[in-house]
């Protein structure tokens, strides 16, 4: 072959076989594909090729005289120019042993004769890309050693301003690692701080017994209303006030720290009883109690604390922290304003709790729940004028679950929305079946809670809507049952939704009346239909059979109001009196009917009872 007739830009395929009719095929087949193709019959035709212009590929017959293809292979492969051409084997020899011999002497790829031509073109296409990917890498590898030669120079030059550098970042970097650790509002240590001085206080009880730590965790209660009221400017001002009261309870020794929002760490190192951080709790409550007087308002604050005892036996700082966040709920339980010292019974209460929530989640989904209605009665004829629609839980091991055990998980996760719009659904389709019944009285009302978070949606009379038209009922036989609490959560926000509800001619009921604290202060300014008297109320009428309490006052509010008034919780015949003595207008309670299931309800009715 006259190799100055080589085309430099086709891949180079030497073919070396004793075969001439194999050569001649396979030439013709790679010629086809663009490749230059030289043949060899022998080793010494392949030695003196290779030593002419190096191939890109070797195809090579494993059979071959003299020197056999393993032999071939081998010495291309100890030439340190021809080490790195990439070998395909090419036999009729189709033992797995020769194949693995092929791989041995360094062969990159083994192809069975007779062979297929496309598998023989994929192969060597592949095998061809591999190799120029390969000298590719050499070439970048070359290029990059020239690269860092140069560098490197440039890098000595220039080491003495990075010295600086690094200096100077180091500086920055402390003062970022500063700012990292503590709370940018306050100033105080935040959360990740804490916790790494919560750790170093346990392996120090850990390691010296006479070391002893307490953990106090603590919430501002109310500090939403506040926020949400005076807007957040005011909040920050607030809680950096906050933040100066505590640390005035506190020694040096002690750490601060804000966790977030309105919470607050409190770490009290070398004490020697759990009274001492009883005695922190205590003056942190009485500190708090007094009014904060900030640049254009005068807020009045309070907090919850828990307290968690540093014991040694923790594994993590984290469970420390964890306990006095458990504490701190049960003192917000209790009344708020108040402290609460952990026990390990709080912590297995927790978890029931948690249980109790994952097993809430899963009800919503397999729609555990279902409504039981208590009649209401009409104290002027002494029948049935309506049901209250109440949510009870039948748990597929424990059986029928406390709304009083479920409810108060639902409103704290978020649950509650699902169920809350579950339960106003059934009720009004209840309420539609039991319209075209003949047992039915005229007009027949149905009475529905609706939870706090409900108000939090932007579509609540939009759902509300969609239930009426769904289900096909006159508005006028709704009734909603709304607690004060809602109220507090956005005084004006919530108006408009119960404006836009009397619209409607829904009616709209304050649940619990007279159990809030601002009942009288915003009552005028709502659309209330009616007042429910709460049954601590009603149950104190025997108690204090004099003036019968407070009821004959509600009742009076109400009338002058223009509103019914509604006493629930009546359990006995003298209640009834009473309650129709002061005219009072509704009343539910055990004694007229406990809840029912909906398939009881109509056999009620079509018996008619009277009182």
């Amino acid at each position: 072959m006259n190799y100055e007739h080589l085309d430099p830009d086709k891949k180079d395929i030497l073919i070396i076989d004793d075969m001439a009719d194999n050569l001649r095929v396979l030439s013709s087949i790679l010629t086809r594909e663009g490749y230059n193709v030289r043949k060899a019959l022998n080793w010494q035709m392949a030695l003196t090729a290779t030593q002419t212009v190096l191939p890109d590929l070797i195809l090579l017959d494993i059979m071959m005289p003299e020197v056999d293809g393993y032999g071939i292979c081998q010495t291309f492969k100890a030439w340190e120019l021809t080490a790195d051409i990439p070998v395909i084997f090419i036999s009729a020899l189709d033992d797995v042993l020769d194949k693995v011999k092929a791989f041995k002497v360094g062969g990159v790829d083994y192809i069975t004769k007779p062979f297929e031509f496309q598998e023989v073109l994929v192969r060597v296409k592949n095998q061809l890309a591999l190799r120029s990917a390969q000298l590719e890498i050499l070439k970048l590898n070359v290029e990059l050693e020239d690269r860092v030669k140069e560098r490197t120079l440039d890098l000595e030059k220039a080491l003495e301003e990075l010295q600086e550098e690094i200096n100077s970042r180091q500086k920055l970097q402390s003062k970022l690692l500063d700012i990292a650790l503590h709370d940018s509002l306050t100033g105080l240590p935040n959360r990740v701080l804490f916790i790494r001085r919560l750790e170093y206080a346990l392996n120090r009880a850990k390691q010296e017994s006479s070391y002893q730590f307490a953990v106090l965790f603590l919430d501002c209660d109310r500090f939403k209303v506040v926020n949400d009221s005076l807007g957040h400017s005011v909040g920050d001002e607030l809680l950096i006030a906050i933040g100066r009261r505590l640390q005035s309870c506190l020694v040096p020794i002690d750490t601060l720290a804000r966790l977030g929002g309105d919470e607050f760490g409190i770490l009290i190192e070398n004490i020697t009883d759990i009274n001492i951080a009883i005695e922190v709790a205590q003056q942190i409550i009485q500190q708090l109690s007094v009014t904060f007087k900030l640049s254009r308002y005068e807020v009045f604050m309070n907090a919850s604390i828990g307290i968690s005892w540093g014991n040694k036996d923790y594994e993590r700082p984290e469970y420390l922290l964890r306990d006095a966040d458990t504490a701190m709920y049960r003192a917000k339980a209790q009344g708020r304003g108040k402290y609460h010292v952990f026990n390990p019974a709080m912590h297995q209460e927790a978890i029931q709790l948690l249980e109790l929530e994952n097993d809430l989640r899963r009800a919503i989904q397999r729609r555990e729940f279902l409504v039981y209605y208590q009649p209401i009665i009409s104290l002027t004829t002494g029948r049935i004028c309506g049901f209250e629609a109440l949510v009870r839980w039948r748990h597929p091991i424990r059986g029928l679950v406390s709304p009083i055990e479920f409810i108060p998980i639902a409103e704290e996760t978020g649950l509650i929305n699902a169920i809350n719009t579950w339960v106003l659904q059934s009720a009004c389709h209840q309420l539609s079946v039991w319209q075209h019944h003949p047992v039915t009285p005229e007009p027949l009302t149905i009475s529905v809670n609706l939870s706090a978070r409900l108000f939090l949606q932007t579509n609540l009379v939009e759902q509300i809507d969609q239930i009426i038209y769904e289900n096909k009922i006159n508005p006028e036989y709704l009734e909603l049952e709304i607690t004060e609490s809602v109220i507090m959560e956005n005084i004006y926000a919530i108006k408009i939704i119960l404006e836009q509800l009397k619209q409607r001619k829904i009616k709209l009921i304050m649940d619990d009346f007279g159990t809030g604290y601002s009942s009288l202060s915003y009552l005028h300014s709502f659309p209330f239909d009616a007042l429910k008297i709460d049954q601590s109320f009603v149950k104190r009428m025997q108690e204090n059979k004099e003036n019968m309490g407070l009821v004959p006052a509600m009742i009076s509010i109400a009338n002058s109001m223009g509103m019914s008034a509604i006493a629930e919780g009546v359990e006995t015949e003298e209640q009834l009196a009473q309650l129709r003595s002061l005219n009072c207008n509704f009343a539910q309670g055990y004694l007229f009917s406990q809840p029912i299931e909906q398939q009881l309800v109509l056999k009620l009715l079509a018996a008619a009872p009277q009182w």
